[in-house]
């Protein structure tokens, strides 16, 4: 199977040729592309190194599958044109998300969305991806009315340069990625602000929640922050539901989920960290507590690795869904 990877020399393109390969995607031609000052150089897959290219060359190799992670601009441009040959299209960056003609796939909560028309696929933004892996079986069992949530993300949901910034800053230099040093510090502003104060960031969460979980009457309210940490986003999630609900209850669907790993033994400091969710693809929830403050409101933290579900594994399990449909020819 032909498939293009545009974006692959980025940090999320090589997260994701990565879990192609720990997966075992039936990839038989790899198509790296990337942008100009790019071209030539090679990426290592399979054992095999494979030569960067144009998205024109891709396209004329007629691909079957692109996976891309090149920001919105390259999407808005080059998707249609991938999806035009009939090449399925898995698209990492916000710029499909919010098109009504356009599925938004978490694949374990709503794979259902997707039809052998469906020629661009979104993939959701990576702070909501983990949020609603722990809301879904929630929302289905009680009604979701509110959620009010605070992210701590990490630099490498930036891309390279914001890794490259910090660890710029830890050895006495500096970058330009963030408005202001990240190292010992910590920035409540991701993604530009909008006239109403919130950041576009804030605003994906609130969109991209209410079309995965199927409701828009669910209120959502965001506050995204940067932190110091490499890889691994956290968040505090506190949510109101319709109805009564029990602790014990609530904990046990989560931990049903699949792909969700209930971390919650606060007598024996047992809650997740991103430290030790790096690199691996499950979503950890813990301090898994009822709000006392409102009628029918818990309080958890998950966290996840951003560059793997919440960006690359999402999207290979898109593709995976794909290939299980046989709808890849």
């Amino acid at each position: 199977m032909k498939v293009a990877v545009v974006g692959a020399t980025g940090l999320i393109g090589s997260r994701m040729l990565e879990v192609l390969e720990e997966r075992h995607f039936p990839v038989t031609e790899l198509l790296p592309v990337a942008s100009s000052r790019s071209w030539g150089k090679k990426v290592s897959f399979q054992g095999k190194e494979w030569t960067v290219m144009s998205a024109d060359e891709a396209i004329a190799r007629k691909p079957v599958l692109a996976i891309f992670s090149a920001g919105g601009a390259a999407s808005g441009e080059l998707a249609p044109k991938f999806a035009a040959i009939g090449c399925y299209v898995v698209d990492n960056s916000s710029y499909w998300r919010m098109d009504p003609s356009v599925p938004l796939v978490v694949p374990e909560i709503n794979a259902d969305v997707l039809r052998k028309d469906s020629y661009i696929i979104a993939n959701p933004n990576c702070s909501t991806i983990q949020m609603v892996m722990c809301l879904a079986p929630l929302h289905k069992a009680y009604g979701i009315k509110r959620i009010v949530v605070s992210t701590y993300q990490s630099v490498t949901g930036a891309g390279q340069k914001g890794l490259s910034q910090m660890e710029a800053e830890r050895a006495g230099g500096s970058g330009d990625k963030f408005p202001y040093p990240i190292d010992m510090n910590v920035i409540p502003h991701i993604d530009s602000f909008m006239p109403d104060g919130y950041t576009k960031e804030e605003i994906k969460m609130v969109n991209e929640t209410r079309k995965i979980l199927r409701d828009p009457s669910i209120a959502v309210s965001a506050t995204t922050v940067r932190v110091p940490v490499k890889g691994g986003h956290s968040e505090s999630v506190n949510i109101e539901f319709r109805g009564p609900f029990e602790v014990d209850e609530a904990r046990r669907l989560m931990a049903d989920m699949p792909g969700v790993v209930v971390q919650d033994d606060p007598a024996h400091n047992v809650y997740p960290m991103p430290l030790y969710a790096w690199g691996k693809d499950e979503v950890f929830v813990g301090r898994i507590r009822r709000d006392p403050s409102v009628e029918n409101g818990l309080n958890l933290w998950c966290v996840s690795d951003n560059a793997r579900k919440g960006a690359a594994t999402n999207a290979v399990q898109i593709a995976q869904v794909l290939l299980s449909n046989g709808w890849l020819n």
